[in-house]
């Protein structure tokens, strides 16, 4: 009744009746105004302050991939749009722009929940036309950010896909993933189940400036030794690897002395990734934190979102011998084959996987 009571304006009607909803307090959304296609009503609540959440309801989950796309999946599932992780770097921001808010703090304050995705998604995979391809989740905004506590949409996905026999993929920050191991273990009975952690600093001062709402990591380092205690693969997604602040050799040492640790099955490192939207927000964020590395960053970076060749070159190699000293040669941060006996059951085989869309993979 509290989340009920918190609603700014219940419209369970169409799009077009929401002309009455208030922007949210902390940080106004002017955008939120605009219609959303099946708004159902938009919430904010003091247990997520400063986040406004709209819950719509989705004609469609399963997203195709666009053709020519060099991705190892053909299709994904987003239950949420926006990402009250709100980490400064994410490639995602400018998709937010899409629905008419701003890839800055709207990104990161203003969520669309698809409330109805589990529903909707078995009867997707329940046509006769679907082929059972890999769906891969978390590939534009994490499904197990916080307000996944509140709506839990995930076991319903999880158990859509694996009934339908549709292989899938996780990536996440989120340490509400393990909440789902029991669900994912009988998942992984039934079809093969990539796992991934994202993951690409040790330094918890850092991560609290520039990935202000995810858990720590040492708590999702705690996430994949608890994932691999469960029987479970756990690949690490080490991305992204940010110049001048988290790509010298004690930081990655520290990086991938820890992940070996936890257990990790494999590792995908990358750099930075600066598309429009995200390099706005992230160049703002450095003059503010780090004015002395600005411009350093634009003669890294140029005019464009990748680093420069030298540069890549460089870490490439730093990731290669650290991969290489801590028994990851070989590995990727969803394949599995070659995981750890960490104890558990014998893992399903696995597809291998690659980097999300827009993050470079230097090794």
């Amino acid at each position: 009744m509290r989340w009920d009571a918190q609603a700014l304006s219940p419209t369970h009607g169409s799009a077009s009746d929401v002309s009455e909803i208030e922007a949210p307090g902390p940080a106004p959304a002017l955008d939120a105004l605009l219609p959303l296609a099946g708004l159902v009503r938009s919430i904010s609540t003091p247990e997520f302050s400063g986040v406004t959440f709209h819950e719509v309801t989705a004609k469609s989950v399963l997203n195709k991939v666009p053709s020519g796309s060099n991705m190892p999946f053909e299709w994904t599932v987003n239950p949420y749009r926006g990402c009250s992780h709100a980490c400064v770097y994410c490639f995602a921001r400018k998709s937010h722009t899409y629905l008419e808010f701003d890839a800055g703090r709207d990104f990161d304050s203003q969520v669309v929940v698809k409330i109805n995705a589990a529903d909707v998604l078995r009867k997707e995979l329940a046509k006769p036309s679907w082929k059972r391809h890999q769906v891969a989740l978390g590939t534009n905004t994490d499904p197990y950010q916080r307000a996944e506590g509140r709506y839990a949409l995930m076991p319903g996905i999880i158990r859509a896909l694996a009934d339908s026999g549709t292989p899938f993929s996780i990536l996440t920050k989120g340490t509400l993933l393990a909440r789902d191991i029991p669900l994912l273990k009988h998942a992984a009975t039934q079809v093969p189940v990539d796992l991934g952690i994202s993951l690409a600093m040790t330094n918890q001062d850092l991560a609290e400036l520039i990935e202000p709402g995810t858990p720590s990591p040492r708590a999702r380092l705690k996430l994949i030794a608890r994932l691999r205690d469960a029987g479970l693969g756990c690949g690490v997604m080490a991305m992204p690897i940010l110049p001048w602040l988290t790509d010298s050799d004690e930081a990655l040492d520290s990086l991938f002395s820890e992940l070996t640790k936890a257990g990790a099955t494999g590792v995908t490192a990358g750099a930075l990734y600066l598309k429009p939207g995200t390099r706005e927000w992230y160049m703002n964020w450095l003059a503010a934190q780090h004015p002395e590395l600005v411009g350093k960053y634009r003669r890294l970076y140029g005019q464009g979102a990748y680093a420069s060749k030298e540069y890549r070159s460089w870490l490439t190699g730093r990731i290669t011998f650290f991969k290489a000293k801590y028994g990851f040669t070989g590995t990727s941060g969803f394949s599995h084959r070659n995981a750890r006996a960490t104890g558990g059951s014998a893992e399903a085989p696995v597809a291998a996987s690659a980097p999300l869309p827009g993050q470079q993979p230097l090794f």
